[in-house]
């Protein structure tokens, strides 16, 4: 199994329902590690940056106006197949056609409210992980969850 680090944020639409928990905790019930996170309002530099890809589509600006319209949460996870283990856990970005379980399908109604980002690939996690968090804000934690030693 191949360890993976993704980026997931928790929207505007989900912190300002009181769902980050709920989303967080589903993460974790599937066995994704956190190894950084943290409560942030992104600004329109780092939104633009995060969101280049779509920078010519007609979408765009408001895609960046909702984004940064109120505190989200950044976390990077990690774990066996991390990427696609969270992108099946948020659903199809469009929650009428999301898998009935995930987030999407079971608290979005619409595309442009659907509760989370996630990084859609090796690369982009790289690059989105290294736009959020600097390589000192994320723990490393041991492959066998009995080597923690608490004092």
């Amino acid at each position: 199994m191949t360890q993976e680090r993704t980026l997931i944020l928790v929207k505007p639409d989900a912190m300002q329902r009181a769902l980050a928990g709920e989303v967080i905790s589903r993460y974790e019930r599937r066995g994704l590690k956190i190894v950084g996170m943290k409560l942030m309002r992104i600004d329109r530099e780092t939104a633009e940056r995060h969101y280049g890809e779509h920078r010519e589509k007609s979408f765009f600006p408001g895609l960046v106006t909702y984004i940064t319209s109120s505190p989200v949460i950044a976390a990077v996870l990690e774990g066996p197949n991390a990427i696609d283990a969270v992108r099946a856990t948020n659903g199809a970005t469009n929650p009428i056609e999301a898998t009935p379980g995930s987030l999407r399908a079971d608290f979005g109604l619409e595309k442009g409210r659907n509760l989370v980002h996630a990084s859609d690939s090796a690369e982009s996690a790289v690059r989105e992980v290294a736009l959020f968090f600097d390589e000192k804000e994320l723990v490393a934690w041991p492959r066998d969850a009995d080597a923690w030693i608490f004092e």
